[in-house]
């Protein structure tokens, strides 16, 4: 009864994790493939004629135009009589009762006279329209400002030279109210610097604009030992289109921001401001980019370079797309179901799934017990997967990333050491092996399932399956719900193997019955936990060295003697297992004084023909003209190791370099790396591995690899950088 209490449960939990999934895809649809307001239906005029303004639209394909959504306003000096228009398709809006529309293109005529001495016909002309299918969102009322020449023959002076240079539909920025204002007045940047390790930073907001908190990047240019920490002062809740429930700052910002590392001997430091912002109710600017290069002895003032940016052409804040990356909210989640089921396939993984495997070939032939095996080790996987989605979203971290401390990587790897013993038949947890999930997996039944699904996705983070790559990068970047949808999504990839035998009572009948061959095959098991709980101890050793390692084996010592007498106090008295609660308070020592041991000392000098990565290097070698093979990897990486054996490794790829004239560069980010973070910033990488291979022209922009490589993709690559 209470395996069958869990099923429900979790089948419940899995049916409202499904509803929220299908109505976030259903929302972020509704904001893919819209066109900006200006390109979906393109406005012309022409006022060659005396006293009559001629109007076009071209209207794009499946867009349409409201007849009774259109108005018409004159400018100084400028009456307007009643615009003359087509007759419209008619039919009834669920919203707007009769109506008629325009679709493909549409022609209005508008008389006008002009008082004495007006030198230019100034018009608004306001329009709305719709997107027809799916997705179907109407575009909020739209004002066009029109300045158009006189007529010589009606008596004006000569039209406007602008306007004979750019055409009649030239705009002024600083017209009517909702024309944007350009970027450097909209949103002014200064950086005031208080001492050596303290600086000001000031956003002076032009009224009707705002700013994003959580699109506000800063870096320090050419200084990677340094970093910043920002103190953001406490702003206004928005409810965007496209961010959804987001931070945003008018008027003014103030923002005091932390200098970390040595600043001793510098005279000046270059900052970079990266930061986006919005017309109330109007067009959203696209990313801008300021550099301040500031003077630490206080001698002079600060100078501020603004980056080229594009015109603000986006669309109107309910009808915003991501920009960053070329990928649709579906598209991320099929890419992400798909990497998530090929973690089933990754090395990392398969010890863990060795143990759902017996727990549901001990289930026999029970198909309520299959069930509840396969719903609670779902539900474990996909909270997870939400937990660590919503982690690495708020702290802007990265995949993985959580195993360069050594803390996390030294219990993990005690972990798997006590699932192994557990599995050798050293200890038992429970009645059967799929109690084994984790340390917490004491619990009986449904609740060991659950932690086994908790540890699959702990274990899969240093893995990184093809089709992850993008599906992570556009969660870093998207609002925060279609993220955690993406994440859910990798989730249920990774547990639907287990979900389709619990359920598909065809698929169930290929298990083997069970039989005493199981405590064999479970002893067998144990030994690739072993060597998860090796390999971690050999990433550990590459973080902090040979004394970390020794305290990991000291750990491992007293947690054999833990689980040893635990099992032999089972039947004892109260004293033999506080001695328990004792030697497991034991344990723990050694964990402390290893998360203050310091980094060990890494190699930075060139090793075997490699070239270890800093941006000076990097900057060095592209204006010399040399192709460059970029390398993001660490030790914990799986896919990075198995892309090293298979390609970077061989000869053929040495003989490659050599023959392509390419500097092979690696950045090792076992250890958090601000320079390396950086570069995984600015590609979009959600962590590594992240291959980008630089041509030999300076000037032109790297290319990203895919995440799992081949040598003949690599080739490819490398040839045409060396062109």
């Amino acid at each position: 009864m209470r395996s069958l209490r869990y099923g429900r449960v979790a089948a419940y939990l899995l049916t409202l994790l499904t509803l929220a999934f299908g109505m976030q895809a259903y929302a972020q649809d509704a904001e893919d493939n819209l066109l900006p307001v200006t390109e979906a239906y393109k406005l012309s005029a022409d006022a060659s004629t005396p006293g009559v303004v001629k109007l076009h639209w071209d209207i794009a394909q499946d867009y349409y135009l409201y007849r009774g959504r259109m108005a018409f306003k004159g400018g100084d000096g400028v009456t307007l009589g009643e615009a003359q228009l087509p007759d419209g398709e008619k039919h009834t809006d669920p919203y707007l009762g009769p109506v008629e529309t325009y679709h493909h293109s549409v022609d209005a005529t508008i008389p006008y006279t002009l008082a004495q001495g007006t030198t230019a016909i100034k018009l608004d002309v306001r329009y709305q329209g719709c997107h027809e299918t799916d997705p179907k969102i109407c575009y909020p009322p739209h004002t066009e400002h029109l300045t158009l020449p006189v007529p010589a023959s009606a008596g004006a002076p000569p039209p406007n030279k602008l306007n004979d240079l750019f055409g009649s539909r030239t705009p002024s920025l600083a017209g009517g109210r909702n024309e944007p204002l350009p970027a450097e007045q909209a949103f002014r940047f200064d950086a005031i610097p208080q001492d050596a390790n303290h600086l000001l930073l000031r956003w002076t907001i032009a009224k009707g604009y705002y700013l994003y908190r959580d699109q506000t990047q800063l870096s320090v240019k050419d200084a990677p030992k340094l970093s910043l920490s920002p103190a953001w002062p406490a702003g206004t809740t928005h409810e965007d289109a496209h961010f959804g429930k987001t931070t945003v700052y008018f008027d003014e910002l103030t923002l005091p921001v932390a200098i970390h590392g040595d600043t001793a001997g510098m005279k000046s430091l270059a900052l970079v401001a990266s930061f986006q912002g919005c017309q109330d109710g109007g067009l959203c600017y696209p990313l801008m980019t300021r550099e301040a290069h500031i003077d630490l002895t206080g001698a002079s003032g600060t100078t501020i370079e603004t980056a080229a940016n594009p015109a603000p052409e986006m669309p109107p804040a309910n009808a915003t797309k991501n920009t960053s990356l070329n990928v649709s909210f579906l598209y991320a989640l099929l890419l992400a179901l798909g990497g998530g089921l090929v973690l089933n396939l990754m090395p990392c993984v398969l010890p863990v799934l060795s143990i759902k495997a017996i727990s549901l070939i001990e289930s026999g032939e029970n198909p309520a017990r299959r069930r509840t095996h396969a719903l609670m080790y779902t539900a474990g996987v996909l909270i997870s997967f939400a937990v660590l989605g919503a982690v690495i979203i708020a702290l802007k971290t990265a995949w993985g990333a959580h195993l360069q401390n050594p803390l996390v990587v030294a219990v993990l790897a005690l972990v798997m050491l006590a699932v192994a013993l557990s599995m050798s038949g050293v200890v038992q947890f429970g009645a059967s092996l799929g109690n084994t999930g984790s340390s917490l997996a004491n619990r009986s039944g449904p609740a060991g399932d659950f932690f086994t699904g908790v540890l699959a996705v702990v274990v899969a983070s240093p893995c990184t399956a093809p089709f992850m790559g993008t599906a992570l990068a556009y969660a870093l970047v998207a609002p925060m719900a279609s993220a955690i949808c993406v994440f859910l999504a990798l989730g249920l990839g990774l547990s639907l193997p287990f979900l389709a035998v619990g359920f598909v009572p065809a698929l169930s009948r290929w298990l083997p019955r069970p039989g005493r061959w199981m405590e064999t095959l479970k002893e067998v098991l144990a030994f690739p936990m072993y060597l998860t709980a090796a390999w971690l101890a050999w990433v550990l050793a590459n973080q902090r060295g040979a004394d970390a390692v020794g305290l990991l084996l000291v750990a491992a010592v007293l947690l054999a003697m833990t689980l040893w007498w635990f099992e032999r106090s089972r039947d004892r008295n109260a004293l033999s297992r506080a001695l328990v609660a004792l030697l497991a308070l034991f344990t723990l020592a050694p964990l402390y004084y290893l998360a203050t041991l310091p980094l060990a000392a890494q190699a930075t000098a060139s090793t075997d023909g490699v070239v270890a990565y800093s941006p000076d290097k990097l900057a060095e070698l592209r204006k010399a003209g040399t192709p460059v093979f970029v390398d993001m990897t660490a030790d914990w990486c799986v896919t990075c190791k198995a892309n090293e054996h298979a390609v970077l490794d061989g000869d053929d790829f040495k003989a490659l370099l050599k023959r392509t004239g390419a500097v092979y560069m690696k950045g090792d980010w076992t250890n958090e790396d601000p320079a390396i973070s950086s570069f995984l910033q600015q590609y979009h990488s959600p962590g590594v591995p992240l291959y980008v291979v630089f041509p030999k022209d300076g000037s032109a922009a790297g290319r990203k690899l895919p995440t799992v490589l081949t040598f003949s993709l690599v080739e490819q690559a490398l040839t045409e950088a060396a062109k």
